[in-house]
């Protein structure tokens, strides 16, 4: 699987780009016919404590499967992403088993 990381406006450090590497990696687990994944790392300039947005787009061969959130930190983000990316990719094979 390809990953491609885009921070907006900012550059991420290496401790945070291998961070979102092992958790959009371990994706593949669940299901194996991932093409590639964007993730994309924005910051919010609403005034609020959670101003770090994460968006992760996953290609699968047909369609394409998008999760997004806003949290206080990246990490927090790319965890509840990537919790929400899992339930969707074990729906998304089951309902292939059950044809």
């Amino acid at each position: 699987m390809k990953i491609l990381i885009e921070p907006v406006h900012f550059t991420a450090d290496d401790s945070l780009i291998d961070y979102i590497n092992n958790k959009v990696e371990k994706l593949g687990q669940f299901y194996e016919k991932i093409v590639d994944a964007t993730v994309t790392l924005k910051l919010e300039n609403s005034g609020q404590v959670k101003d770090k947005v994460v968006e992760v787009l996953l290609n699968v061969p047909g369609d394409s499967i998008f999760s997004s959130d806003t949290n206080k930190t990246f990490e927090e983000g790319i965890d509840k992403v990537t919790d929400t990316l899992k339930r969707q990719l074990i729906k998304r094979k089951e309902k292939q088993r059950s044809y």
